[in-house]
Order: C-alpha cells, then structure tokens, then sequence
C-alpha cells in the first residue's frame, strides 16, 4: 500500500526544494493537498511524480516542480482575490485556497467543473468557488481580481482578462509552447499592462489560447 503522506513529503523535499522553490506558504501548500485526491484511481499510484497528470483528453494537472515556482513567483496573500483559468480538476485551486484570501475557479469542461466542485468541497476549500464558462473571457462578474493564474501554457492573452485586473494587479501564465516558453508576470499600471519573463517552464498547453491563423498572401 502506497504511504501518500510520505510520497507528498518526498516530492516537496526532492523536486520543489531542489529547483528553489523556497516560499514557505508554498511549501506548506503543497504538503497539505493530496494530489492523488484529484486524480483517476489509475493514477493515484503516480500522483506524485514530477510530471503531468492527464484528467482529460487534452488537459493536465501540471507537473510540480514548474507550478511551485510559479505560485512562488506569484507573491501570493491572504488578502489577494485570485482568478484560476481552467482550474481542472481543482487541484491548484486547492492549492491557491491555501495561499490567498478567495479563489474564483473557472472551468469551461462540464464535466472537470463536477469534479473540482467536489473535491474542493471534500477537502474544506470554502474560500474556493467554481465557476463555468469560456476560459478566454475570464470571469469578470466576480472582478476584479489581485491575481489572474493562468493554469497552462498560452500563445497569447486576450484583452478580456488584462481588463479583469484593478492597478497594480497581476497576471501570471506561462507564454509560448516547448521548451522555449516562459514564465510571464504582467502588472497593470497607470491603466497599461507590461510582462517581465522569468524562467523557462515547458508546460503543457491550456485550450483556447492560440493565435488566430493568418492568412498570407
């Protein structure tokens, strides 16, 4: 029988400490949120590799070590309003319900939006909220947000989510595919929104973020 409690400790001490993921609060999140809880049975033997873990045909829960340092790049409070795109499962909302003060979780698959609801509800994530609709349009009837986390990776970011943000909010995704792709921090100010790329994260792709195709003659 697989000890998970002694597997999550493994992956927080091997795989977040080692790629200097050092935030305490993000630690400790991730030590109180079993993520063998928001996967298939199948997958529960694996849950805590550092890897991806599929939960859809094309959507993942993203592999640990990359997440960390994202959230860790986040600055996250208590006194922060997060909105989640395509929270899945509801693993990083989970997360996120341990680091800041309220969660909005959009998820646009019916069927993912179930699960999180219940496995949010099963593990006490009242701060959490689940929400449906289209990823790209974000969520702004529950705006603004301090904090828009982009759960994948994205080619571009549409105008819709920017005007989710109050001055001095903050976006993080992850911007581009592969290997090149890079973790992004944008922050809006005096009504304008600028990124500062941080580290590589070759993540796995988030649906409805690519740019349109262009016709050239």
């Amino acid at each position: 029988m697989i000890d998970f409690e002694a597997a999550r400790v493994k992956m927080v001490e091997s795989q977040l400490r080692t790629t200097d993921v050092t935030s305490h609060s993000v630690l400790s999140a991730f030590l109180s949120v079993p993520r063998q809880d928001f996967v298939d049975e199948a997958l529960k033997p694996v849950a805590y590799v550092d890897e991806d873990l599929q939960i859809a045909p094309d959507r993942y829960i993203m592999e640990p070590s990359p997440l960390a340092k994202l959230l860790q790049l986040a600055e996250i409070t208590r006194q922060d309003r997060v909105l989640e795109i395509g929270t899945g499962t509801g693993y990083v909302a989970a997360l996120l319900s341990r680091l800041a003060g309220k969660v909005v979780a959009l998820e646009s698959d019916a069927a993912l939006a179930e699960k999180a609801k219940d496995n949010l509800a099963a593990h006490d994530c009242s701060n959490v909220s689940v929400v449906s609709g289209a990823l790209e349009a974000g969520y702004a009837k529950e705006g603004p947000y301090d904090l828009i986390f982009v759960n994948g990776a994205v080619e571009e970011l549409p105008e819709a989510l920017f005007a989710q943000l109050p001055e001095g909010g903050r976006l993080l995704a992850v911007v581009g595919y592969g290997h090149a792709a890079r973790a992004t921090l944008f922050v809006k100010a005096a009504g304008a929104v600028a990124g500062t790329p941080s580290f590589n994260a070759s993540v796995r792709p988030l649906p409805g973020f690519r740019k349109a195709a262009e016709f050239v003659f």
